[in-house]
């Protein structure tokens, strides 16, 4: 097991590196071509699949009891990860060869990059001014937890941590499984 920096024992910092590691994915996609751009978009999908699911079960819940409206904020990402994963299912079944994948990729990636913005503002320096590093530290734990078991794809509808608790084993299953199968198989997309 690797080891464990600093930043991975506070949630927010874990966050906001993983919003800098899909910024780094969206490029390498953008200038890959042919395998090397499946490969990166096959990452990146990944990446944003797991990241939503663990933000749905770990950073929603606190935001929802602990910022003011709460419920409004989580209501309005949760929108957004859901716009966001039937976007993301429909790049997903593209050749990414094909003309119309950059252009697509594109608009959402400002999509995504403005529900980073927002996710920033709103729930993540709220948590940064509220939790103290012990619960800091427990909430990137509990993030680990939940990105190690979460879905590999984007599963619209399942945008609430019930939903992700009560679906989300069974669809990681099957993404993890057909990861497996894709890698063995020498296919990156």
């Amino acid at each position: 097991m690797a080891g464990i920096t600093a930043s991975d024992t506070d949630v927010v910092a874990l966050l906001m590196r993983q919003h800098g590691d899909i910024r780094t994915l969206f490029d390498e996609v953008e200038r890959a071509t042919g395998n090397e751009r499946r490969a990166a978009f096959r990452r990146l999908v990944q990446l944003l699949a797991v990241h939503e699911t663990a933000e749905e079960e770990i950073v929603h819940p606190f935001t929802r009891l602990s910022v003011p409206d709460g419920e409004k904020v989580v209501e309005d990402r949760l929108r957004e990860e859901r716009k966001a994963k039937e976007t993301l299912s429909q790049l997903d079944d593209m050749d990414p060869d094909s003309p119309e994948f950059l252009p697509a990729l594109e608009a959402f990636r400002l999509e995504v990059m403005a529900h980073a913005r927002a996710e920033e503002r709103y729930e993540f320096n709220h948590i940064r001014r509220t939790a103290g590093p012990a619960r800091l530290a427990a909430m990137a734990a509990a993030l680990r937890a939940a990105e190690a078991v979460a879905p590999t794809r984007p599963h619209p509808g399942t945008e609430s941590a019930v939903k992700n608790l009560m679906l989300g084993p069974v669809a990681s299953v099957m993404d993890r499984t057909r990861d497996a199968v894709r890698k063995a198989m020498g296919r990156n997309g």
